[in-house]
């Protein structure tokens, strides 16, 4: 990765902007904006940049990619505080003593509940009106791109699916089919069956199940259920080689020390004796 780090100066005194550019990976010759705050703290997003600033600096219209201000939003902005503030000194206050009506959910007006901060007033809610929002069509393919790393910034292995699972939808791949199991796994409570309809290979925007990944359907049988047994077992076995292999590295480490440090503690009584 190459690093380029300056002052920033868009922000305070101290400020400074770092650009990194990655070198290897699917995405090479892409780059990452930090920036650092006189003290040392990294600030990787402009949501955390101004929790921490506060009050003490407008970010409307910065530029966080390119640390700087946006004349244009900035001059917009003021506008519009200048329109703000001139039409509240100008502003009558409002002696409607009706209650408020909603006129966004419906064409047709409908009054709703005006709650104060008095303990004798209510919420009123109707349970049988709460409905779940409807999922949006083939929303995985949103994660299609999307990689992992390690701590190194190195790509790491993608998983391989077994040959029963087959995906649905239009241009689907391996990688999508994956993100779409691993998010209904997490997401639902629900066992995972694929989609049921046979029609949905035919017209999936109209068949779909939203609930259900983007796969066939598939069944686990005793034999895929052994072959996981077997590998869990196994990868249980090398985790545990490796820690009582390091275990030991660290006794034989520590063994080595207190010798060290007995030998140099004996060399000096030596020398004081001469």
């Amino acid at each position: 990765m190459e690093r380029k780090r300056w002052e920033c100066s868009a922000l305070p005194n101290g400020w400074k902007r770092e650009e990194v550019t990655r070198k290897s990976g699917l995405s090479a010759g892409k780059s990452d904006v930090y920036y650092f705050s006189p003290t040392g703290k990294k600030f990787r997003s402009k949501p955390q940049l101004a929790r921490y600033l506060g009050n003490s600096m407008d970010l409307s219209s910065f530029d966080f990619r390119t640390g700087k201000i946006i004349m244009s939003k900035l001059n917009k902005n003021r506008h519009r505080l200048r329109y703000d503030h001139s039409g509240q000194t100008r502003g009558k206050p409002d002696l409607n003593t009706s209650l408020p009506v909603r006129q966004t959910a419906s064409i047709f007006k409908q009054p709703v509940t005006k709650v104060t901060n008095h303990p004798n007033n209510k919420v009123k809610s109707d349970p049988q009106k709460a409905v779940d929002q409807p999922r949006q069509l083939f929303w995985e393919k949103k994660l299609s791109g999307l990689n992992a790393y390690d701590i190194a910034e190195e790509l790491m292995k993608t998983m391989d699916l077994p040959k029963g699972l087959q995906g649905v939808g239009p241009g689907y791949t391996d990688k999508t089919l994956l993100s779409a199991i691993a998010s209904a796994l997490h997401t639902t409570s629900a066992p995972i069956t694929g989609q049921l309809s046979a029609a949905v290979e035919k017209n999936p925007g109209v068949w779909l199940n939203t609930t259900q990944p983007l796969c066939k359907a598939f069944t686990v049988t005793d034999e895929d259920i052994r072959k996981q047994e077997d590998l869990v077992y196994s990868v249980r076995k090398r985790l545990e080689e490796a820690l009582m292999a390091d275990m030991l590295a660290h006794v034989e480490e520590a063994a080595l020390d207190a010798a060290s440090v007995k030998e140099e503690a004996s060399g000096n009584e030596e020398t004081e004796t001469v």
